[in-house]
């Protein structure tokens, strides 16, 4: 399938709606055509103007296109209608205790995606915020999540943006000296169509939005412990050499019931909780450890 700049898509804002609003008092459905950043743009409305109290209301932003996408650590996030689905969901949440958020809204997008036997499951989970795509061309990227949150008195607010690459696109080659050898083809990231042809960005929203916030309701009442075995059924960091951003080297041996990934180095087991860590498996395919996509 190719992009239609002109074609409408018919998000399914009122489902969603019908879904959610008897679970969610308040809840919202909102389409832009394009913005700078869903994560960005749901802060700024909670923060709101000087003097005005917080807008804590739960929402669900879809950017149809992001100018200014943000993924962990800083990275750009780069968006195309149509291509890719990019939203942005937004709750007032109450847990004992944050840690693992980013993974159990992985978990519920993995598994609402491919809900099939885990043991055999194509859509993985790379520790903290990654899905990945596992089959014959390696390991490859398919979808990113970038958690925030915020802060007023005693309320607490969080966003959760996620962007899932829907269908193919080409990548651009990188600029070379003239005297460089040309670079060996980049493995393009994986996308959902890979998977299932049929799905397109309104449908995959309809079918990740609503169990996403089950999910956070569980969490919020549970925290990450009872998801612990769901996320090691689609782990696909666990048994590998891994190297830490910080040049630390292991084996990945997990998480633990607080979401931490758990690593076997020369000086033991290490419990790695910290968001400005990047892990990147020793072994990864190109298109694994390429950053291309808005995931």
């Amino acid at each position: 399938m190719t992009s239609d700049p002109t074609t409408p898509i018919r998000w399914p804002a009122e489902a969603l709606w019908e879904a959610l609003a008897p679970v969610l008092p308040g809840f919202t459905v909102e389409v832009l055509p394009e913005i700078d950043s869903s994560n960005t743009e749901l802060m700024r409305r909670f923060r709101g103007s000087a003097g005005a109290p917080p807008r804590p209301e739960p929402i669900l932003l879809v950017a149809e296109q992001q100018t200014a996408g943000r993924g962990r650590l800083g990275r750009s996030w780069q968006s195309r209608r149509g291509d890719s689905l990019t939203f942005s969901l937004g709750l007032p949440l109450q847990p004992a205790d944050w840690s693992g958020l980013s993974l159990v809204a992985g978990i519920s997008v993995a598994e609402s995606l491919d809900p099939g036997n885990t043991g055999n499951a194509r859509i993985g989970l790379k520790w903290p915020n990654d899905l990945w795509i596992s089959g014959p061309q390696g390991d490859r990227k398919l979808a990113g999540i970038l958690v925030e949150t915020a802060s007023w008195d005693n309320l607490r607010y969080v966003v959760i943006g996620i962007g899932i690459n829907i269908r193919a696109v080409a990548l651009a080659a990188p600029a070379l000296p003239a005297a460089a050898a040309p670079a060996p083809a980049a493995i393009p990231p994986g996308c959902l169509q890979d998977l299932f042809p049929a799905l397109d960005a309104a449908s995959t929203l309809l079918r990740v939005v609503p169990p996403l916030v089950q999910a956070m309701q569980a969490f919020e009442q549970f925290g990450f412990a009872p998801f612990q075995a769901r996320f090691a059924a689609r782990d696909v960091l666990s048994g590998r050499a891994v190297q830490l951003s910080d040049g630390t080297q292991g084996t990945a041996h997990g998480v633990g019931e607080n979401g931490a990934l758990l690593l076997h180095t020369a000086a033991g087991m290490q419990e790695i909780t910290s968001s400005e860590v990047s892990v990147r498996p020793m072994a990864a395919s190109a298109g694994a450890s390429k950053d291309m996509r808005p995931c």
